[in-house]
Formats: structure tokens, sequence, C-alpha cells
């Protein structure tokens, strides 16, 4: 029954067992905690990567914890709070908190704190695509200033020019449209700061696909651009970027990134979805933890591929 919670939903597994649906919840929640007694997941961590994952409206979040090692969720709580974060180290312990090298995350303050206060060893790592994130969330309010402005001072024209340049401005170029890419032709002809904003995202972006050296030179060269280039939000951005600009050098020299959470975050959104959502969120950890922490059992009198 385990096993089969983890390839279908507990109504077809309650329909195709003749169990009630209640039952098969039971079941899953009992083999998690016997299977969890059976090894201790938390132990050997050296890498791991935190986040957090909106389980149901009205913010309800999810805390999780995943071995980069192994790919595996190795913790989660319900909340997203440095609380909660404080005793996932709590129960880790100092001596094992010792032996954390690497901790990637998104740079939420909730997450660094507990981090820099349990993990004296650790090195933090700022995940790319958030901070990638912050720079398209600057062009985009670059681009609704300027929108808005030209449209306020009659340029009907421009302002149509410019109107629908929303996914020109943030698709990567190589994955540009033949329309996508005449409209970026036209912003870079018609208004030159909003180009400028674009180039400074991109230039930003490409940090993350080069070489380490190479890396360094490009995120310097980008924040003396960005410091002088005279948009709002970019300089903002700047400032933002030079605060966390250790984590950042960190996540080009060690390779150390959200991937595998974000990923593990997207199974757990199907494994919600297959349910049509959960009343509890004990109910989805024990799921996600059986279905992705290495605890479902094989079945029985089978051989594993």
């Amino acid at each position: 029954m385990a096993w089969l919670a983890t390839q279908c939903s507990q109504k077809a597994c309650s329909q195709l067992m003749r169990l009630d649906w209640q039952t098969v919840g039971r079941i899953i929640t009992r083999v998690v905690d016997e299977t969890s007694r059976g090894s201790d997941r938390l132990d050997g961590l050296e890498r791991i990567g935190i986040d957090e994952i909106s389980w149901r409206k009205g913010q309800r979040y999810l805390t999780l914890v995943i071995d980069h090692a192994s790919g595996r969720l190795v913790w989660a709580a319900e909340g997203r709070s440095r609380k909660v974060v404080d005793s996932f180290f709590e129960l880790l312990g100092p001596q094992r908190c010792a032996q954390i090298s690497h901790v990637s995350s998104d740079g939420a303050e909730w997450i660094l704190l507990p981090v820099e206060q349990h993990c004296p060893n650790a090195t933090i790592c700022l995940d790319p695509f958030h901070v990638v994130q912050w720079a398209t969330n600057a062009l985009d309010k670059v681009r609704r200033e300027i929108w808005n402005e030209v449209r306020r001072s009659g340029q009907k024209v421009a302002a149509g020019e410019l109107k629908g340049s929303r996914w020109a401005l943030l698709r990567n170029p190589e994955h540009l449209t033949p329309t996508l890419a005449a409209k970026l032709a036209v912003i870079a002809k018609l208004n030159a700061p909003l180009y400028r904003a674009y180039l400074l995202k991109e230039q930003l972006r490409m940090i993350f696909h080069v070489g380490y050296e190479q890396a360094g030179l490009l995120l310097q060269h980008w924040l003396q651009w960005a410091r002088r280039c005279r948009i709002g939000p970019f300089v903002a951005l700047a400032r933002t970027i030079t605060y966390y600009r250790a984590d950042i050098e960190a996540t080009l020299l060690h390779g150390v990134n959200n991937g595998r959470t974000e990923s593990l975050n997207t199974k757990i959104r199907l494994i919600a979805r297959r349910a049509f959502g959960f009343r509890s969120a004990p109910a989805l950890i024990a799921l996600s933890e059986l279905a992705l922490g290495g605890l479902c059992p094989s079945l029985p009198g089978r051989q594993s591929w």
C-alpha cells in the first residue's frame, strides 16, 4: 500500500485495495515512522539546500531541507520562519552542524541568520535563479515606469510600441521568437534606458554561465555599470548584489545551488495536485518523505531492477 501511494492518489489506492482513504493515510504515516527509526537521515549531511514551498492558499508554507549529495528530502516542517529553521539545526545538534560545509538558499534572512548562528563552518551559496530573478523584477519595474511615463506624456505611437514588450525583455535571447526579437529591436531604437536595463539583466545572467575567474571579472564590471546606470531599480539592485556578493561568489566557486531543491519542490507540487490538495501539512509531509526521502519500501517478493 505504501508503494502504491507513491504512484497514484489515495482515492485510487483506497478503491483498488478496498480501504478507507483515511486508512491509507495512516498506513503512509506508520511506514514513514517505522522506516525513519531504522536509519538516521540527518547523519552525514555536508551540503544541504533550504527552501520553502506554498502548499495551500492563505500563506501556508512548508520548509524543506535536501541533501545535495543524494538529492533526497531529509527534513520538512510546517511554516516558514527563523524558528522553523532553528528547530532543524537544534535537531541536527552542534556536532553535526559543524560538519555542514555548504548551504544553498534564496537569500532569505530567516534562513541565513540561523545558518550563521548554528553552522560555523558552512559556506552560504546564493541560488543563481533568485539572483537573476531580482534582475528580471527590476527590469519589469523599469518597463512599467517607462510605459506609464510615455503614455501619460501623450506619445501614443511610442506607448503602442512599448506595450506588450514584457516577454521580449524577460525571455532569454536564445528563446526569442522572430516576433519577440523584432519587438526587442524596436525597443533598442525607441528607448535607450529600457534597452540598457535589458542588457544589465542579460549580463548578470551570463555571470552564472562562464568560468569562475571570468565570472568574477564580469560581476565586478556589472556592479560598476549598474551603480552609474542612473536607472533607479538597478542602482538599488547593485546595492543588494554588493551586500550578497560573498555568497554569490561562493556559488560561482563551489557550484552549489538550489537546482535540486527547486526540482524537489516541483515534485511535491505534483504530489499535492494529484491528491487535489491536502487538509493538513503532516499528511503532505509524510507522503513527500515516503516518495522523495528514500523511505518507500520495495514491493514484497520483487527484485529491484
